[in-house]
């Protein structure tokens, strides 16, 4: 310290524009070793339907999140409650250009990695068939997953060709891995589910706070292993422009982070943010939204271990 500033090291290290962009400056490491949290990129979109373009969601994600996280895990969360936690910044998930079969072989064996070692995955994709891989890596340890699935699309589709990222739930569904019963899915409002998935739509949100959105969803999860998946398209445009297959009358910001504070105390074994696309919002604002919310499902994730007893605060 000198006339009251700090070192230009130290400095450097607070502003979004200077030096190596890991997620909020979390320790970039596959050292697995006592960690809590570890954070990867999924840079793929082969299973988009509409614009391409997410592949590039998770360096974005990661260039916001050093504006969004370079004090503290942002409001309304005590900071405090976390600061014991070991959390890293994994890399990316290296695939094959162009090859499904391979992305979808490397992320299942990356996260299977993550969550063997104790670790509860945080994925930043990517388009939303990231999450199928995921999923059943996760379930390898936990059993029967529960979905909470933020989304304009129900992505439970029977859909013919290759798996994309409107039929992976449907799929995960058939396999047993996930429990349609115990999941909620929210925000819908462009395509419906195909199984008995509980739903609360766009419509029903539109009158809800995130309080009570956050309270329904509870009640349909109680206390099974959940993996929460947020696609940015779950939002409204206005706040999520940079995404693939926009829709309007989704949730907002503010009500999105109301909803995720909400279910902090959930069983949470694993979460991911996709479908960032970056090309489709020059001003930044959609990177910006999916690093604050990841943030968000990170603290959820330390809570959860943290009632399981797997870290003691």
């Amino acid at each position: 310290m000198a006339g009251g500033f700090v070192d230009a090291e130290t400095f450097s290290k607070l502003v979004p524009y200077s030096g190596v962009p890991t997620f909020a400056r979390l320790e970039e490491s596959r050292d697995l070793d006592g960690v809590d949290v570890a954070v990867y990129g999924m840079p793929f979109d082969l299973g988009t339907t509409n614009r391409p373009g997410a592949r590039f969601g998770p360096r974005a994600i990661r260039d916001a999140s050093l504006f969004v996280g370079a004090l503290s895990v942002p409001p309304p969360h005590d900071a405090s409650r976390y600061e014991t936690i070991r959390a890293v910044d994994y890399g990316d998930i290296a695939y094959l250009p162009a090859s499904i079969d391979d992305f979808l072989a490397k992320t299942h064996e990356h996260v299977g990695r993550i969550v063997a070692a104790g670790a509860s995955p945080l994925g930043l994709g990517g388009d939303h068939l990231c999450a199928y891989p995921e999923i059943k890596a996760v379930a390898e340890k936990y059993g029967t997953i529960s979905l909470v699935h933020f989304d304009a699309h129900a992505d439970d589709y029977d859909l013919p060709g290759p798996l994309n990222h409107g039929s992976m739930f449907w799929h995960l569904v058939e396999e047993g891995i996930v429990d349609p019963t115990t999941s909620a899915q929210v925000a819908i409002r462009h395509t419906y589910p195909s199984h008995d998935f509980n739903v609360i739509d766009g419509h029903r949100c539109a009158h809800m706070t995130g309080a009570e959105i956050a309270a329904e969803i509870r009640q349909h999860v109680g206390d099974t292993p959940v993996f929460v998946t947020l696609d940015v398209d779950g939002m409204d445009p206005a706040h999520t422009p940079g995404t693939g297959t926009p829709y309007p009358g989704g949730l907002t910001s503010a009500q999105q982070r109301e909803i995720l504070h909400g279910l902090i105390g959930i069983n949470a074994v694993g979460g991911d943010v996709v479908e960032v696309a970056p090309a489709y919002d020059p001003n930044g604002t959609t990177p910006i939204v999916a690093a604050t919310v990841a943030l968000d499902i990170g603290v959820i994730l330390m809570e959860a271990r943290a009632i399981r007893g797997d870290w003691t605060p």
